[in-house]
C-alpha cells in the first residue's frame, strides 16, 4: 500500500469529458487514480514503466485504440 500523503494530483491533459478522466501524481510519477473517485484505489507503476507509457501515448501509439 502506498501512502498518498504529499500527493500532488493533477488531471491528465489526455482526460476527456466522456468518462476517460485520470489524475496523475506529480510528487510520485507512476501513481494514477480515477478523478471521479478520488478516495478510491490508486494504481502504482514503476517510474520507468510509467515514463515509457507516457512516451507511447505522446507518440500516438494508442490513437487507434
Amino acid at each position: 500500500m502506498h501512502d498518498p500523503t504529499g500527493a500532488k494530483w493533477r488531471k491528465s491533459t489526455y482526460s476527456n469529458g466522456q468518462g476517460g478522466c485520470i489524475e496523475v501524481d506529480d510528487a510520485l510519477p507512476g501513481r494514477v487514480r480515477d478523478s471521479k473517485d478520488p478516495s478510491g484505489p490508486v494504481l502504482v507503476f514503476p517510474a520507468e514503466v510509467w515514463e515509457s507509457f507516457v512516451a507511447a501515448v505522446r507518440g500516438g501509439e494508442f490513437d487507434e485504440v
